[in-house]
């Protein structure tokens, strides 16, 4: 026992502090939301629209505009190295995570605004004690991985009050992961019929929101569909912080921030 106490002595307080404290520092090769510097970016020249291989990057017609489809993003850095212009970059914010599906597109005219999360009526009856099934809609466990970590003592998800039950009718929501293959789509369906109500589903990653890499395949559904989706956030796969980010916004211990200047350089 004594040996344990020592131990523990030594090891000190190992769970990160954030949000009370600043976040973690990020690993260099992090990316977060990619930025395209207006005056540099050449109106005639689409090499980072036909680099990105899951088609997240359209020019607005007629315009210099590139709109970029965070839910569709796999943040490879494609279009990055591309640009000859290098009028992309990515951004170092780990903050991600929308209420729509529609706020995850983004240029240089239109910010990503972050989510705001559930309702004041759904917040009163599940904003303390949130319980979520976690689904892999045949994901390749990287955004699995990720959401796991969120359970490490480093993170300690449940000091929020947010923890992973094994089922459906004693959760409050589910965390969906991976294209939905058409393998998994009356399973999923049926564990969010099984999910007493009210109830929130969260879409985590590129695959659940879109696709992903595997958008268009014959073997699945391109996402969630037919399900209402209280909040997704992107990133293939996102990093822990930026679940951990979402989570929180979602039951309200993040303030609902305005939308951040991604660029200070002025390509947002």
């Amino acid at each position: 026992m004594i040996d344990v106490i020592k131990a523990r002595w030594f090891q000190k307080y190992r769970t990160i502090k954030y949000p009370m404290a600043p976040p973690p520092p990020l690993p260099e090769r992090f990316r977060g939301v990619p930025v395209v510097q207006t005056q540099r970016c050449q109106k005639e020249c689409d090499a980072c629209i036909q680099a990105c291989p899951v088609q997240a990057l359209e020019r607005m017609p007629g315009r210099s505009c590139i709109v970029t489809d965070l839910g569709r993003c796999i943040f490879c850095g494609a279009c990055q190295d591309a640009c000859p212009s290098q009028a992309i970059f990515f951004d170092r914010d780990h903050r991600m995570s929308t209420d729509k599906r529609g706020d995850l597109l983004v240029s240089q005219e239109r910010q990503l605004p972050l989510a705001r999360g559930m309702s004041d009526a759904i917040h009163r009856v599940l904003g303390r004690s949130l319980k979520l099934r976690q689904v892999s809609a045949g994901g390749c466990n990287a955004c699995e991985a990720d959401v796991n970590v969120l359970n490490t003592l480093a993170w300690d998800l449940g000091r929020f009050g947010i923890q992973f039950v094994a089922s459906p009718r004693h959760a409050d929501g589910m965390l969906i992961t991976g294209p939905v293959t058409r393998n998994m789509a009356s399973a999923l369906q049926a564990t969010y019929d099984a999910i007493p109500t009210p109830k929130i589903v969260i879409a985590t990653g590129a695959c659940a929101i879109s696709g992903g890499l595997f958008r268009g395949h014959d073997a699945c559904l391109d996402g969630v569909h037919g399900i209402p989706v209280d909040l997704f956030i992107p990133g293939c796969p996102p990093h822990p912080l930026t679940i951990l980010d979402g989570l929180l916004r979602l039951i309200h211990r993040l303030p609902a921030d305005e939308p951040a200047d991604r660029d200070p350089q002025g390509g947002f």
